[in-house]
């Protein structure tokens, strides 16, 4: 196989460093890792999850120490672009072709995948996936198989054979669609050993297999054959610019966009959420908005897409809404009209689907509600169980996309039959991979706004509802506070837990545009908290008006403001949800010195218990916390606080840590954790028939004890 040593690529990434590789020369292994790291950093190459490498090298035998030949290939699951050695699964190379002698035909492929265990070489290694075979038969030390949206434009071309032929002058073998596994891996070295010489093999309507003996020549010969296969696409798509047959509709600018999919975010949540709670994504990436306003969108939309990579994570087809981008989108109860059927009858058609296809042992059918949802003019939503999995469907169904576009301009787009896309969907080893999946945690599929969450108490509770599964919309007035929360959050939780947005609470129209961020980032809200405050302790007579307004600016009339956009949100959504106040001891407690700030608590609380009544037929649950004497990391001790309490008490401002510990009944201080704990025991699931409940967290304050 002849390699180039050209370097110059302008549709894929060369990414590999001379002096990184020299490092690990001798460990085939650790340099298996190191190319699989690479190619999944180029998203060109294969996309988030997809796509396998291997590699093969001798090893000694702990049984007979003896070389013997070991491969090594990514195991199930996992990512190539984050591979580590753990990820692998390593077995020996002639006990895994000897596995032909016992395969009995395609309709016993599945019996093989528990056979591969008597092959492992490496017991802590991971569990092999469907694909070794594909990897086992083939006789080169390093392969990879990709999934790049340009060689995939041409596996799924009416004629991707003739194309292949042609494109590659017969250096690139083609085998047509098979479902992967034992028989797949057979074909492929049958494909070898009638094509000797050959570089690579195009599977259809599924991928790429390319190799080399050493890890370089790999991971450049991957890139020459995808590097080929997009600058033909592109010189395809120049020469037909109007690939999806030229423009139906223009798209609204984008402001409009934004405001049209943030309104339209929490109702499609609330559809997409009548089997489980749902997690949403909404992207207006052009290349989507050229496929979604195009004239071939009605034709090609229900085809669905034709790798088995895409369609996993997007269902076989997304729901096209009939709704205009133009239409007005405030009269909630007329839209929720107009898209019930519409989702109804693509809950009938999915129905359908299955019942035509399933097998006498197929897995009962899953959630019937689409994946991926499409406005013209606006963009495209994805709905899935949590946030990491609606964008990876996004990306996917962005892929899919790029194949339909260069499918379309070089010949004409063809999909999967249904019946081979259900036996993928519904394969026996793919519902045993899902069943292996950890359970949810107890907030997985909720979303969470708490005010003031950049610091405190607000950060806290924001922490325990992220580690619980929740999505959390990070706020503040401080941009700086923000994004020291955000980086530390994307630290400890990734990129898909945490959103962020300015938040003035006596600002309505900041409140506004953060349930707007919120529907945009997650598709709407499901638990408000009503965290940002501020305190002032001051004799009656030293209280300023411009001190009373503020305390009730955002205590009482934020809460309100707050409490009034979830409520819209939630009730878009038909979902139910929770309203937590952090309310306050001093609610219920007279003391010196506490005119205003105590009088605000009041009025909080009672505003709680108001709601609460109103809002129990939206299910929507509203409850308060009340803490005492919370010190740490607390902006309530700035302005004079600490000074304020310290003078009604006749002590220092450093004696009030012990002084509020002594005076509880359990001696005890009072935490932002521990205020986290009593807000996630309202929202967690074991209070879920309690509403308008207050739960003391201050140690033990008698005077404080509800009657």
């Amino acid at each position: 196989m002849e390699i180039t040593t050209s370097t110059d690529f302008k549709h894929v990434s060369y990414l590999w460093n001379e002096q990184e590789a020299a490092k690990l020369e001798g460990d085939e292994v650790a340099l298996l890792i190191y190319r699989s790291n690479l190619l999944g950093a180029d998203l060109r190459l294969t996309n988030y999850g997809g796509g396998n490498t291997s590699c093969k090298a001798m090893a000694k035998d702990p049984l007979t120490g003896e070389e013997t030949e070991v491969m090594w290939v990514k195991g199930s699951g996992g990512d190539i672009g984050t591979l580590k050695k753990s990820g692998l699964a390593a077995l020996y190379v002639d006990k895994l072709r000897s596995l032909k002698n016992v395969y009995r035909g395609l309709e016993h492929e599945d019996e093989m995948v528990e056979l591969f265990n008597h092959t492992i070489y490496d017991l802590a290694s991971k569990a092999p996936s469907i694909d070794t075979p594909l990897h086992g038969f083939l006789p080169f030390k390093h392969i990879d198989h990709l999934h790049p949206d340009a060689a995939i434009a041409i596996a799924a071309a009416k004629d991707g054979q003739k194309i292949t032929e042609e494109l590659f002058n017969g250096t690139i073998g083609w085998v047509g669609w098979q479902k992967p596994g034992f028989d797949l891996g057979l074909q492929l070295k049958e494909c070898l050993d009638a094509n000797p010489g050959i570089r690579g093999i195009m599977l259809g309507s599924h991928g790429l297999f390319t190799w080399g003996d050493t890890a370089y020549e790999s991971y450049i010969n991957t890139l020459e054959v995808v590097e080929r296969c997009a600058q033909y696409i592109e010189d395809s798509v120049s020469k037909k610019p109007d690939v999806f047959g030229g423009q139906k509709m223009e798209s609204l600018p984008k402001e409009q966009r934004l405001a049209k999919a943030a309104a339209l975010a929490p109702v499609l949540r609330g559809f997409c959420s009548s089997k489980v709670k749902m997690i949403g994504h909404f992207t207006d990436d052009d290349r989507v908005l050229q496929y979604i306003n195009s004239n071939d969108l009605d034709r090609l939309a229900p085809l669905g897409t034709s790798c088995p990579d895409h369609f996993l994570r997007t269902k076989i087809s997304p729901l096209v809404l009939e709704i205009g981008a133009q239409d007005d989108l405030s009269n909630i109860d007329a839209i929720k009209q107009k898209l019930q059927p519409q989702f109804e009858a693509y809950r009938k058609m999915y129905a359908d689907y299955y019942n035509t296809c399933k097998h006498p042992n197929s897995p009962a059918m899953r959630d019937a509600n689409p994946v991926v949802i499409i406005f013209r003019g606006v963009g495209m939503f994805t709905f899935s169980k949590d946030k990491q999995t609606a964008r990876v469907a996004s990306e996917f169904y962005i892929n899919a996309i790029n194949v339909m576009r260069g499918s379309e301009a070089i010949s004409e787009y063809t999909s999967l039959p249904r019946q081979e896309a259900f036996n993928i969907e519904y394969w026996l080893l793919e519902e045993a991979k899902l069943q292996r999946m950890p359970k949810p945690k107890s907030l997985s599929g909720r979303i969470a706004l708490i005010t003031g969450s950049a610091g405190g108490i607000g950060k806290a509770i924001a922490k325990k509802f992220a580690e619980e599964g929740a999505c959390v919309i990070i706020n503040d007035i401080n941009t700086e506070r923000m994004e020291g929360a955000m980086a530390e959050f994307n630290k400890l939780f990734g990129r898909d837990t945490a959103a962020s947005t300015l938040l003035d609470v006596t600002n309505e129209e900041t409140i506004e545009k953060a349930f707007d961020a919120s529907a945009l980032a997650f598709g709407g809200v499901d638990i408000v908290v009503n965290n940002a405050g501020i305190s002032t302790s001051k004799a009656l007579v030293d209280h300023t008006i411009e001190d009373w307004d503020k305390l009730y600016n955002i205590l009482v009339k934020g809460q309100f403001l707050v409490s009034k956009a979830g409520v819209k949100v939630m009730r878009k959504q038909a979902l139910g949800g929770d309203i937590v106040n952090i309310v306050s001891k001093n609610s219920v407690v007279a003391g010196p010195n506490n005119a205003g700030y105590g009088s605000a608590k009041a009025a909080q609380a009672h505003m709680s218990r108001l709601l609460a009544a109103e809002l129990g037929p939206d299910r929507i649950r509203v409850n308060i916390v009340n803490p005492d004497a919370v010190i740490a990391d607390s902006n309530i001790w700035a302005g004079g606080w600490a000074e304020g309490r310290a003078k009604a008490y006749g002590i220092t401002v450093e004696e009030l840590p012990a002084y509020y510990a002594k005076r509880t009944l359990m001696n005890e201080s009072i935490l932002p954790d521990d205020i986290a704990n009593a807000c996630y025991a309202f929202v967690g699931g074991l209070l879920n028939k309690s509403t308008g409940n207050v739960l003391n967290v201050d140690g033990g304050v008698a005077a404080a004890f509800m009657r």
